[in-house]
């Protein structure tokens, strides 16, 4: 048995990859991140991760204000070198387009993102997005992990405008009740009914 040979894409070119080329790439496998110019494939999703993210996106559709949109597992272009897929982001409306070929929004236009920490990802999920979110200005950023039992616990943070970094304003467990970026109100035990 002999093994396939890597596409040319599988090898960084010198200075690594770029924002643009995750669009210029033929056949990259779907939700492919650019983290520190490195490709980052994400495995498949387990059921919690699925869960979360449905409970999320409703809560969010139901309460976000016009100017607003939700957008699920789209790419955010923070600088050349990195370009991530939060698991939810929220972006002012004026940067969506009806294009149905429009692959991810800028930071400058991004009001929050969401990731739901999965085993695989957790030092991503929990430290090097944050850090690369908060450099690039998104305001603020929620981690979702999961407790004890099959519960989003919700992370929320606030971007710092004097250190640059997040700050955490809360956390919850059993509903999660905002009012910035909105007013946001969501059962997160309503998942045991999903």
């Amino acid at each position: 048995m002999t093994a396939e040979p890597l596409p040319a894409w599988a090898f960084p070119p010198p200075g690594g990859f770029t924002a643009d080329d995750l669009d210029r790439i033929p056949d990259l496998p779907p939700h492919t991140e650019l983290i520190d110019g490195s490709l980052v494939f994400v495995s498949p999703q387990k059921s919690f991760h699925s869960l979360a993210m449905y409970l999320l996106e409703r809560g969010l559709r139901a309460s976000v204000p016009e100017t607003l949109r939700v957008r699920r597992e789209m790419t955010i272009t923070l600088d050349s070198g990195n370009r991530p897929e939060p698991d939810i982001s929220v972006v002012r409306a004026e940067a969506t387009t009806a294009d149905a070929h429009e692959t991810g929004y800028k930071a400058v236009d991004t009001v929050l993102a969401v990731e739901v920490v999965s085993p695989e990802s957790q030092l991503r999920d929990r430290k090097r997005k944050p850090q690369l979110y908060a450099e690039a200005g998104i305001q603020h950023f929620w981690l979702i992990e999961k407790d004890a039992g099959s519960r989003p616990v919700v992370h929320v943070y606030e971007l710092d405008s004097v250190t640059g970094c997040y700050v955490p304003s809360g956390i919850h467990h059993d509903r999660l009740k905002l009012t910035v970026p909105f007013d946001i109100d969501i059962d997160l035990t309503e998942i045991d009914r999903l």
